[in-house]
């Protein structure tokens, strides 16, 4: 169980706040179900309610320094995702992003810095569709890195150019 003042990645929503622990006052039905109140860290302001019950599908530890120094430091190391049915590749990244998980991430951004490469190599633009995940996943990885480095969000993607030029 996550503690009151403590921050933790709400999958969707970026780093939150837990702000309190309790009953809402809207809760229809079971009264007695526990929540975690979630301040966001970027949209300030609002308020994310996530049942306790389950909530380790929702919400996870926000990384430490050190893992996403560790994370960063891998990034080449990290395979694309592998789409094995081209049907399903939208399906296949909106299972990544929704997992939450930073390798994840890295991997559908990979992919997709790759896809778009392919098609301007051919003459061809992005897909809307690789352009939508593409954002989803790079917001989600880069806000957590921001926030857990203590860096402007821009400052991010050069960080990462930079260790790969340190390779």
């Amino acid at each position: 169980m996550f503690e009151v003042g403590e921050y933790v990645l709400k999958i969707g929503n970026g780093v939150c706040r837990i702000d309190e622990i309790g009953h809402p006052d809207f809760a229809v039905g079971d009264k007695t179900q526990m929540y975690y109140y979630l301040v966001p860290e970027v949209k300030k302001g609002s308020k994310l309610y996530v049942p306790v019950e389950g909530a380790e599908t929702k919400i996870r530890d926000v990384m430490t320094k050190e893992e996403a120094m560790e994370l960063i430091g891998q990034f080449t190391r990290i395979e694309p995702l592998q789409v094995k049915v081209e049907k399903l590749r939208e399906q296949e990244y909106k299972e990544a992003i929704r997992s939450g998980k930073p390798h994840c991430l890295v991997s559908v951004l990979k992919d997709l810095y790759n896809r778009r490469k392919a098609r301007q190599d051919a003459g061809k633009k992005s897909t809307a569709c690789d352009e939508k995940y593409f954002r989803m996943a790079e917001d989600e990885l880069y806000t957590e890195l921001a926030f857990v480095l203590d860096k402007d969000i821009d400052d991010i993607p050069v960080m990462i150019s930079e260790e790969f030029l340190n390779q």
